[in-house]
């Protein structure tokens, strides 16, 4: 606390004055900075209002983002399930398929071989008939 010299009618005036003077000062820095403090606090709450809608914006763009990755995994599994399902489906009749030409192709090599022996058989009947053509050639008289 500051002291004042007394004179005659009180305090000292040029004293008392001096320091008013400088309290008043000092108030008005004082004023002068909270003014700048709330004007910096409003702009800071006005910051902090647009980094919490950023925030909101930014959750709500990832709960968007993961609803739709949820969607295409789920999507994706079906397609990938519907694929395998087709793919079966296309390799049970490829192979009934191929059992069925390979059936085919052993009831036609069982005909071949039927109808070789059936041609050996005839060929070896027609050999031994000419042979026995040539052996009857013999046995005619010619004079």
């Amino acid at each position: 606390m500051k002291k004042f010299d007394r004179s005659l009618n009180g305090y000292n005036v040029m004293q008392v004055n001096a320091f008013v003077d400088d309290v008043v000062d000092k108030v008005d820095d004082m004023i002068t900075k909270m003014k700048q403090k709330d004007l910096e606090i409003d702009r800071l709450n006005k910051e902090l209002e647009h980094y919490k809608n950023m925030d909101a914006t930014l959750n709500r763009a990832v709960v968007v983002a993961e609803e739709a990755a949820s969607k295409y995994q789920t999507a994706a599994l079906n397609e990938s399930d519907l694929i395998v399902t087709e793919a079966k489906k296309n390799a049970n009749r490829i192979i009934n398929d191929a059992l069925i030409k390979a059936e085919k192709i052993e009831e036609d090599s069982a005909r071949l071989r039927r109808n070789i022996i059936t041609y050996k058989r005839r060929m070896r009947n027609l050999i031994e008939q000419q042979a026995e053509i040539v052996d009857d050639l013999d046995k005619i008289d010619i004079d």
